[in-house]
């Protein structure tokens, strides 16, 4: 009965711990002035950040709201707009008026960060507007939203000013990854320090080859590989990941491994010289 009770008590934490990743990870961003009557709003979905090539893919939708929008399409702008970004790759979207806005793919650059920190890299990205209506500036409302299930963005700070507005994210890993790879970690330790205490022992009681044993180790040695390339974010090789568990499991096992065969191989010799 009290086991029944424990399990239950630990998957119902993890779906309270999946609920509240849920709720923070969906949760949407606003920066600039309160809307008004005439503006412009901004809809920027985050759809997959790139540490390895430094930057953070975005979808923009642009919705002109009041005298902007178009009486008879609310989705196409009254008048010619022009939005200006910080994004080194797209760095002007233009609309012009009485024609139907679409999706623009915008790219913004990670401006800190390494990924070779994995799984504790941390990132920042300048994402900012700036929105004219013919020679006269717009008011910007910005709405973000997070789309990529392995980052969780923060607001760092914004900076709004009359047509133009300028948002800090700091990006961090998302909690379920930041808890794959510590487990990972601990695997992998666990997997070498058996693998290590099991050849110790193989050796110290003079066993010879073992082959049951021979055929776990490697296969631990294999499977480790496979682990580290199911890590969440495809880190680089190189990344502390490595220098933290694997390059080390890999090292301890190889090692213990090659231990038991020469041991072993000399206990066979051995027997198989002795008289009968």
């Amino acid at each position: 009965m009290v086991q029944v009770v424990v399990i239950a008590a630990i998957c119902a934490a993890g779906i309270g711990l999946y609920l509240n990743e849920r709720t923070s990870r969906e949760r949407e961003q606003f920066a600039g002035p309160a809307a008004g009557a005439d503006y412009l709003l901004l809809e920027v979905v985050v759809q997959r950040v790139d540490p390895g090539g430094l930057s953070m893919a975005t979808k923009v939708l642009a919705q002109p709201q009041g005298a902007l929008a178009a009486p008879d399409s609310p989705l196409a702008p009254a008048v010619d707009l022009q939005v200006e970004t910080t994004s080194l790759e797209h760095a002007a979207l233009r609309f012009p008026a009485r024609q139907r806005i679409g999706v623009e793919n915008v790219p913004f650059s990670l401006l800190t960060g390494r990924v070779s920190d994995y799984p504790f890299d941390r990132y920042q990205s300048l994402v900012g507007f700036v929105a004219t209506a013919g020679d006269r500036p717009v008011p910007v409302r910005l709405e973000l939203i997070n789309a990529d299930p392995f980052f969780v963005l923060r607001n760092g700070g914004e900076q709004a000013e009359e047509g133009s507005v300028l948002v800090t994210e700091r990006l961090s890993r998302s909690r379920s990854t930041f808890i794959l790879a510590w487990f990972m970690i601990v695997a992998m330790w666990a997997l070498a320090l058996a693998v290590l205490t099991a050849a110790w022992l193989i050796t110290a009681q003079r066993r010879g080859l073992v082959w049951p044993a021979l055929g776990w180790m490697a296969a631990t040695l294999f499977a480790l590989v496979g682990m580290r390339n199911a890590a969440p974010g495809n880190p680089p090789i190189g990344s502390l990941l490595d220098y933290a568990a694997f390059f080390w499991a890999e090292a301890l096992i190889a090692v213990a491994l090659t231990a038991v065969v020469v041991r072993g191989s000399r206990v066979e010799l051995r027997k198989s010289r002795a008289p009968r």
